[in-house]
């Protein structure tokens, strides 16, 4: 597993539903947000990646909801790398409220590497490396027991 990179998001109002509840479809985009922005973290970008012939296409996606956030909240995405995962990429997720400790929400998304013309290929030297560079990154209290 990965050291986690957190990203702050703002709840807006479209975020919501007519309880002022975050609209259950929005964790999946907060999600994305996360692995994009631990990308960037480590140097590059998703379009970075096409650019090299590699989509991640999300294969399986899956979340938990623990309890709601509403309009103008801040959240903390807490996205991290599952090395332990082979021949896919896996990212893990907990979204919290700044001004709380407890999570909001927790899941995971599953990527498969394809090429341009849509076949699933093994993911490249080039992701490999920079997972393995990142992954020697992880501190001893964020393992886990």
């Amino acid at each position: 597993m990965t050291a986690p990179h957190r990203t702050s998001i703002r709840v807006i109002y479209g975020d919501t539903d007519n309880m002022g509840f975050a609209y259950y479809g929005n964790y999946m985009r907060w999600f994305e947000i996360g692995r994009t922005e631990l990308f960037r973290a480590w140097g590059v970008t998703y379009k970075s990646i096409e650019e090299k012939g590699v989509f991640l296409p999300v294969s399986e996606a899956y979340c938990k909801y623990l309890a709601p956030v509403r309009y103008d909240d801040i959240l903390v995405v807490d996205t991290r790398l599952d090395t332990a995962v082979k021949g896919k990429i896996k990212f893990d997720y907990t979204i919290f409220a700044r001004e709380e400790e407890k999570p909001c929400a927790t899941g995971y998304t599953l990527h498969a590497c394809m090429s341009p013309d849509g076949r699933v290929i093994r993911p490249p030297l080039f992701l490999t490396q920079l997972i393995r560079e990142h992954n020697g990154s992880v501190s001893q209290k964020d393992r886990e027991p």
